[in-house]
């Protein structure tokens, strides 16, 4: 059984759990109720109670069951302006990737055993104490035009492994993980996109999406909402989101002949 590791931000997660099984409901209660690192705020037993909730109170950690009546817990998170870190809990397999569309921490299969919902709780410990460390660090001290570094190093297979700015075809954001897709290979680290898009020159890559930073001198080719870049042996497409589709215009015109 996983050890779960206190976290180092002051406050602990402040819980809503969410299900119209009052046996669900008291399941989740009872785990709970187990984590030193979490405290229950409340249990509703559909989706128009928690947006209440939600309104009254400041919430870290959702536990929501999909199948619900009135609304899913799927359509309930696409309400949500601000949503707090999601963990769907559901019988029914058919839901992760939807689940994972709207970056949900995890996805917890019933019945739950204990041993899968404390690594749940342990991906949203990682992910609040990252969170805290990036909101509380202070602005890093510019480094002087020529000592900049073409390089970074990231924690991955319990290593720190160097990763240079040249390298970098695109960056992808899976859940509370990014992958680096390298010319050659890939790295998997536990980082957020807007830590790793602080760190990066905007004179190379450009945030293209929620979920993609591309490098820009590895953009092949742009047609309507999509960038295709070379991966390995074969070109890749990536979505434009449009919230980033107007800066990626911009850039582009700048360099069009």
């Amino acid at each position: 059984m996983q050890r779960l590791l206190k976290p180092t931000f002051p406050d602990m997660l402040k819980v809503l759990i969410v299900d119209d099984e009052p046996l669900a409901l008291d399941v989740l209660e009872t785990y709970i109720s187990q984590m030193p690192e979490l405290t229950l705020v409340k249990r509703c037993s559909n989706a128009v109670e928690a947006n209440e909730v939600l309104k009254q109170h400041e919430i870290d950690l959702m536990f929501l069951d999909i199948q619900m009546p009135q609304l899913t817990g799927i359509d309930f998170v696409k309400t949500l302006t601000h949503p707090p870190m999601v963990i769907f809990t559901t019988a029914y397999p058919n839901y992760a990737i939807q689940g994972f569309d709207l970056s949900a921490l995890d996805y917890l299969l019933k019945p739950i055993s204990l041993e899968r919902f404390m690594k749940s709780v342990n991906k949203a410990v990682d992910h609040a104490e990252m969170s805290h460390r990036e909101a509380v660090s202070p602005p890093t001290s510019a480094v002087p035009a020529g000592d900049a570094l073409d390089f970074f190093f990231v924690k991955a297979d319990k290593k720190l492994v160097k990763v240079n700015f040249d390298d970098i075809v695109y960056i992808e954001g899976l859940k509370d993980y990014v992958i680096i897709r390298l010319l050659n290979t890939r790295v998997i680290t536990l980082q957020t996109m807007k830590s790793l898009e602080d760190r990066l020159p905007k004179s190379k890559f450009r945030r293209i999406h929620r979920s993609f930073i591309v490098g820009l001198d590895k953009i092949m080719a742009i047609e309507g909402n999509m960038i295709e870049v070379q991966e390995r042996d074969k070109p890749k497409m990536l979505p434009i989101g449009k919230n980033y589709r107007d800066d990626l215009l911009v850039l582009i015109e700048k360099n069009r002949l």
